[in-house]
């Protein structure tokens, strides 16, 4: 635990001095956080990324932990009403000399929240595998603050030992102490205080290689992560700006009645991705639940399939 907290005091270091360096590449076009007209500067991000010193990312992997099986219309408004899987999954940034966790995995009782009654699959021996990873990374981070992504920490027993090397954004923390999804993963002030909370705007320096991009839009703390590799090759970890990688093609949003988004954000950053995927063939776009997708990029090595 002691090099737990020496490693992440080095990151908020770098993060520190170079926190006000990003501040001068956020674009002037940029909207305040409240407004819900939303967009972002890929060059800018790029930059924010390459700010921390030291070695980028070797690769990043992804572990399907359990399912929710619904049909695809609610992922992506106006697809068919056929079968569609939403895989719950984690990923691990590795470098040369650690890892860093982004998102981590839930139990099987926050599981049972998303089937809403329905039981659904749940890989309990994968889960483990997601937990093992959370335990060994160096940082874990979380794309938004919804069970499926903090449960691993936020639920875990061993919360109190992960949240010192876990960051949390402060719009992600005040909606875990004042509006949690289900009350599983409710933080008290006091269990707040365990975390490193940040609070930014637009981009923020992770480590070498990261960078967080602000996206409020399906929760308050929404945000992407760019993730660039030593290959050159770079990874948008984009969350639940959308369900299913159609969502991007097509630019259409979900149609789900159980889920309250700040639409026109979304609709913003899904129109930021699809200009992404047209302009720019290195970049590859993950959101966190197409399974069709995450078959796809582990079987062409893009991702790997098993933590490490």
């Amino acid at each position: 635990m002691a090099r737990s907290r020496k490693i992440t005091s080095v990151v908020l270091r770098w993060c520190g001095a170079a926190v006000l360096a990003s501040a001068a590449l956020v674009p002037s076009s940029r909207l305040d956080a409240q407004d819900t007209v939303w967009t972002a500067d890929i060059a800018a991000a790029r930059r924010v990324a390459s700010l921390l010193p030291g070695r980028k990312p070797l690769r990043v992997n992804v572990v399907k932990f359990a399912e929710s099986r619904r049909t695809k219309n609610f992922s992506v408004q106006g697809a068919p009403a056929q079968p569609s899987v939403q895989a719950r999954t984690a990923f691990q940034v590795v470098y040369a000399d650690g890892t860093v966790m982004v998102d981590a995995g839930m139990n099987q009782q926050v599981h049972r929240f998303f089937g809403r009654g329905t039981e659904e699959p749940y890989d309990a021996a994968a889960a483990q595998t997601v937990a093992a990873a959370v335990d060994r990374a160096r940082l874990i981070v979380f794309t938004h603050e919804h069970g499926d992504h903090v449960g691993g920490v936020v639920a875990s027993p061993r919360a109190a030992e992960l949240a010192v090397k876990t960051i949390l954004t402060r719009r992600q923390a005040d909606t875990l102490t004042a509006a949690p999804q289900m009350p599983e993963i409710r933080l008290t002030a006091a269990d707040a205080r365990r975390y490193i909370v940040i609070d930014y705007h637009a981009y923020y320096p992770v480590a070498p290689g990261l960078a967080f991009i602000e996206a409020a839009g399906h929760t308050p703390g929404s945000q992407m992560i760019l993730v660039q590799l030593e290959s050159g090759r770079e990874i948008v970890l984009a969350g639940d700006v959308t369900w299913h990688m159609d969502g991007v093609r097509l630019v259409a949003g979900k149609d789900a009645p159980w889920v309250v988004e700040d639409k026109p954000a979304v609709l913003g950053q899904l129109r930021w991705l699809k200009g992404l995927l047209d302009a720019e063939p290195n970049l590859v776009i993950v959101p966190s639940h197409d399974d069709e997708l995450r078959q796809d990029l582990v079987s062409r090595g893009v991702l790997g399939g098993k933590f490490e």
